[in-house]
């Protein structure tokens, strides 16, 4: 069978990775479709970013009710969550549930990279190479490598002389590392450091942490859930999944109680005092101008201070952890279990490297400002190449001989955050442009898939073999983008989701930030118009003797 009556092909569609989005996707096209489909994924196993970090403390920030299909109402009602927030080998056992369960296994490729795709205008067609020196061809080729899989440790001089293990939080060992009585150091307090500090200052003889950028973090409150929370949630599933579909975050906190600078002071201190208590990141959902009014951010920014003042014991620490260089959330709030109490512990040392960098790595641990800091461990809590970096590591062509990291080069260009001009029957799930990562990410994954799943079935039903999206589009989309970004505090914070992590690589916000309920509206819409903003060509009718290499486009009226 092929797609569309298309030149043969090896598979109707690959997908690169098996992570949630993959494994998904998959489903839908096989068994919904009936296409031949193949995934390639370079771990050993399925569960993308939840087979990666297996580093201390890895944990949801989404609670675990809620981080989970909503595809099937049997798996929904089967699978039994133990924790408000999962911790990452209870997201990995419930990801090997479902690959058994719709058996998805037998079509994904395990410990096998995708080095390079090219798309082949003669034949219609990707061409997949891998890295097992196998090269498929697909109709279609779909990406679902996540938006935090490219890790990233910095170049510190001297890196390659330390004597002992160093360990990165997205690499981290399956057997895991036992830091008894052992001198560790962490650098960096971006989430994965916020989550693992604690537990390994639980465990280690002594814990230095090198700390450049200090983060917000609001307590998780976490708890065993009991069956009455369980039972109660499943039997509203229907109601509680659409709303959160239909939320700006993909979430259902408590509603905003009004805009923070008209409310009586001991108004707001009372709400942010039940949401601190309560725990989560529906802190941030308290007042509706927090993300675009400078003064309203500062209130909910200074409450936080406050609660790390009052946590941390000594002053001179607690001003280290307090964040003043970026409004509050407009890096991705930070949810903790005992992250600014570890503080308190004597076996624990804060250093900070704003004003004096880390100098170099040693054989015997690390230099800040002339003075050695001896370690036995290295954990880098550095981050990733987020969003463009996983798409960026493959050899993507697209027409003409253009590779997306080169049209990239100044930012990333897609329409929706799904397609990209020149790259014909390139799918991407939670690209640059969508919501992605400022989304509970398994509604956003959900979103897309059936997106793109119901375009695929369009175009076999319309005797489309290509489509691509309109370069006006995509022009339009960016713009459209970066207009809702301005119109609120991210971009003035130097993140990840600015790229401003990662040396050389061009400052764009690269989420989109006007809401999941507003950004599914808007794509039903374009799907609705017949994919409004999307080149669509197809074959002509070879039986009335037409030449089976002409196309004609098809209208969004066709």
């Amino acid at each position: 069978m092929n797609v569309s009556g298309g030149q043969a092909t090896d598979f109707d569609a690959m997908i690169v990775g098996a992570g949630f989005a993959g494994m998904y996707m998959l489903k839908r096209l096989r068994d919904d479709l009936g296409l031949r489909v193949r995934v390639v994924e370079r771990g050993d196993g399925v569960g993308g970013t939840w087979y990666w970090n297996r580093y201390p403390g890895a944990r949801c920030d989404v609670e675990s009710l809620f981080y989970s299909y909503s595809f099937s109402p049997e798996l929904e009602q089967e699978w039994e969550w133990t924790e408000r927030y999962p911790t990452q080998p209870e997201i990995l056992r419930y990801a090997n549930h479902v690959a058994d369960r719709f058996d998805l296994r037998a079509d994904i490729a395990f410990s096998t990279s995708v080095d390079s795709a090219r798309y082949d205008e003669a034949q219609e067609c990707w061409v997949v190479s891998t890295d097992d020196g196998a090269v498929s061809t697909a109709r279609y080729l779909i990406t679902a490598v996540g938006c935090l899989s490219a890790s990233r440790v910095p170049d510190f001089e001297g890196m390659d002389t330390f004597r002992g293990p160093t360990y990165h939080t997205g690499q981290w060992p399956h057997e895991g590392v036992d830091f008894t009585g052992r001198r560790v150091g962490v650098i960096g307090t971006g989430s994965s450091g916020i989550q693992s500090i604690p537990q390994i200052a639980a465990q280690a003889a002594h814990l230095t942490v090198f700390q450049r950028t200090p983060n917000f973090s609001v307590p998780a409150v976490n708890h065993p859930l009991s069956a009455a929370e369980i039972e109660q949630t499943k039997s509203e599933y229907d109601q509680l999944r659409q709303a959160a579909r239909m939320s700006p975050s993909g979430t259902n906190p408590a509603d905003p109680i009004g805009q923070v600078l008209e409310l009586p002071e001991e108004v707001r201190t009372r709400e942010m005092n039940q949401r601190w208590e309560y725990g989560g990141a529906g802190f941030m959902s308290a007042f509706l101008d927090t993300a675009v009014n400078p003064e309203a951010n500062e209130v909910v920014a200074e409450y936080v201070r406050d609660r790390i003042r009052e946590i941390v014991v000594r002053p001179e620490v607690a001003e280290l952890l307090i964040p003043r260089d970026h409004p509050i959330g407009t890096k991705r709030i930070c949810v903790d279990t005992d992250y600014y109490a570890t503080y308190n512990r004597d076996n624990v040392t804060l250093i900070s490297v704003r004003e004096t960098p880390i100098d170099r790595i040693t054989e015997r641990g690390v230099v800040v400002a002339g003075e050695l800091y001896e370690v036995d461990d290295i954990v880098f809590a550095t981050g990733f190449d987020a969003m463009t970096g996983p798409l960026n590591a493959i050899a993507l062509e697209g027409v003409d001989g253009v590779m997306l990291r080169d049209k990239w080069i100044a930012g990333p260009r897609t329409y929706l955050g799904i397609a990209s001009a020149g790259f014909p029957n390139l799918f991407m799930i939670t690209a640059p442009g969508s919501p992605s990562v400022l989304s509970n990410m398994m509604v956003s994954i959900e979103q897309h898939v059936d997106w793109i799943a119901d375009h695929i079935a369009y175009a076999r039903e319309h005797g489309i073999i290509r489509t691509e999206a309109e370069p006006s589009a995509e022009e339009a989309w960016g713009d459209h983008v970066n207009e809702v970004a301005n119109l609120t505090l991210y971009p003035r914070a130097a993140s990840w989701y600015m790229g401003a992590n990662i040396p050389g690589k061009p400052r764009v916000f690269m989420p989109y930030v006007g809401g999941v309920g507003a950004y599914r509206a808007l794509c039903d819409e374009i799907a609705g118009d017949g994919y409004r903003g999307f080149i669509l060509t197809r074959r002509n009718d070879v039986s009335a003797g037409a030449d089976i290499d002409a196309k004609t486009p098809v209208s969004a009226e066709s």
